[in-house]
């Protein structure tokens, strides 16, 4: 577990995460995080956006549905 502390940022606040945090994450300045809510209500930070998740796995699903056709469409 990482303990973080909020800090002031310009008229907000904010989180710094360590550089360890940042490597495991493959996180580098400028890039995005996003905090969803489980349904237990907790809390979760990750890099990854659900929504594109979401979509990606029904593209997923499309594709090993018309593995065939696109197979074919492919040559």
């Amino acid at each position: 577990m990482t303990q973080l502390k909020i800090r002031p940022v310009g008229n907000s606040l904010g989180v710094v995460l360590p550089k360890e945090t940042l490597a495991r994450l493959n996180l580098k300045n400028g890039d995005s995080l996003h905090l969803t809510e489980a349904p237990d209500g907790s809390m979760r930070i990750t890099p990854y956006d659900p929504a594109f998740e979401e979509q990606m796995r029904f593209a997923r699903e499309g594709m090993g549905r018309y593995r065939n056709t696109l197979r074919e469409l492919a040559k």
